[in-house]
């Protein structure tokens, strides 16, 4: 039976514990206009095409189709009507709606984004669960930059360099006390074909001197970068690492996963995890490392929001090869409660039919259906990020290790 079948016999999509939404964003706190609104659905920093409509994608339907219901409308509504609905309910009252729809119990939140945006507590008090926070590298460096900018140097470049890298290895193992993750989005400033070793002390303060005396703007320097990951992966905290599509601010071939097989098996016996993102359409690639090397995870955030119907086969892509307590769940909603709508409902129908024909056909048993969709939706990111019994007792192993 194709992927996308419907078959008959239980859903897997019920009974399914609370939703650990590994990566995702605050939402906005304010009530954005209608050109604001649409830009959050699609993955382009520009304008739409004159005479289109950024409603006019898999996101924008599923939006329609997903989240008018919950504010007392008909599903399919046209946006306008929608969006009419949402300003008479406000903003506090929209994010109660949807995110308490959602199912997610977790949120696992990137605070490195700019923006009037929530944070882990307030994302999770909306939607009734529980906040953490995930730590993008990238930002946290050029904090550190800036703050030591703002104190004021005492040493020329030279010491300037050494002050910087000595700050920002006390920021990111501060940092790691409290967040349950690090990302870094290398993709987008270099490229994902990073050095396999780490670089060495005079590599880093050589690359910092020039970055700082530049003015310590966005980090793209690839020793700084590859430095980053190796502060990060010391810590034994995952590594979230941003793979396949995104914005234009990102080439898509320097996103392919594959480019990190060399890093990926420098980093193999460290005992930290690194969690692809996104990863399509490298999904396949993707699945490939997860399957082969024990430390690799891969999810399906961001690609099934924007693949609506066809997320029920990129899903099935995903599992021809990936073992199944590697694959974990996430929206990658960013500023829209509605993207949390559309992550979590498109994830939930995507499996059940996909586990539901696999089931139909003998393939699988009802009960594994049900146990491998319980660990997709939640027990692997538990067990990955220290969340829950599972996870503390895996935590407990590594630091016993």
């Amino acid at each position: 039976m194709p992927a996308g079948t419907r078959a008959s016999g239980p859903r897997f999509d019920d009974g399914l514990p609370p939703l650990v939404d590994h990566h995702c964003h605050g939402v906005l706190r304010h009530e954005p206009d209608a050109v604001t609104f649409a830009s959050y659905l699609t993955e382009s920093d520009r304008p739409p095409a004159a005479g289109t409509s950024h409603f006019d994608t898999q996101a924008g339907f599923a939006v329609r189709r997903w989240c008018p219901p919950l504010l007392d409308l008909p599903a399919h509504c046209p946006p306008e009507r929608y969006l009419a609905r949402r300003r008479e309910l406000g903003p506090d009252e929209t994010h109660r709606r949807l995110l308490g729809a959602t199912g997610i119990g977790a949120y696992l939140v990137d605070t490195g984004l700019p923006g009037d945006l929530t944070g882990p507590d307030g994302t999770a008090a909306a939607g009734g669960g529980t906040g953490h926070e995930v730590v993008r590298l990238e930002t946290l460096a050029e904090r550190t930059a800036a703050a030591l900018a703002d104190g004021g140097g005492d040493g020329g470049a030279a010491a300037d360099a050494e002050e910087f890298t000595d700050a920002l290895a006390r920021a990111v193992q501060e940092a790691a006390r409290t967040a349950v993750a690090f990302k870094t989005v290398a993709a987008y400033r270099h490229g994902l074909a990073l050095a396999p070793e780490p670089p060495t002390a005079g590599a880093v303060h050589t690359a910092a001197r020039s970055w700082l005396a530049a003015g310590a703007g966005r980090l793209t320097d690839p020793v700084l970068l590859r430095h980053l990951v190796a502060l990060a992966v010391a810590t034994g905290r995952p590594l979230q690492i941003h793979t396949g599509f995104g914005d234009p601010d990102l080439r898509l071939d320097h996103a392919d996963p594959a480019l990190l097989t060399d890093l990926v098996r420098a980093t193999a016996g460290t005992g930290t995890d690194l969690v692809l993102l996104h990863c399509y359409p490298y999904h396949r690639q993707a699945a490939y490392l997860a399957s082969v090397f024990p430390h690799v995870y891969a999810d399906v955030g961001l690609t099934l929001s924007h693949t609506g119907p066809r997320a029920t086969a990129v899903l099935a892509e995903f599992l021809e090869l990936a073992p199944f307590g590697k694959l974990l769940f996430s929206t990658d909603a960013y500023g829209l409660p509605e993207l949390y709508v559309v992550g979590s409902a498109l994830f939930r129908t995507a499996l059940a039919e996909v586990l539901g024909a696999w089931t139909a056909s003998g393939a699988w048993s009802a009960d594994d259906a049900h146990r491998v969709g319980a660990m997709l939706a939640a027990e692997n990111a538990r067990r990955v990020y220290g969340l829950g019994a599972a996870g503390r007792a895996r935590e407990r192993g590594r630091r016993n290790a």
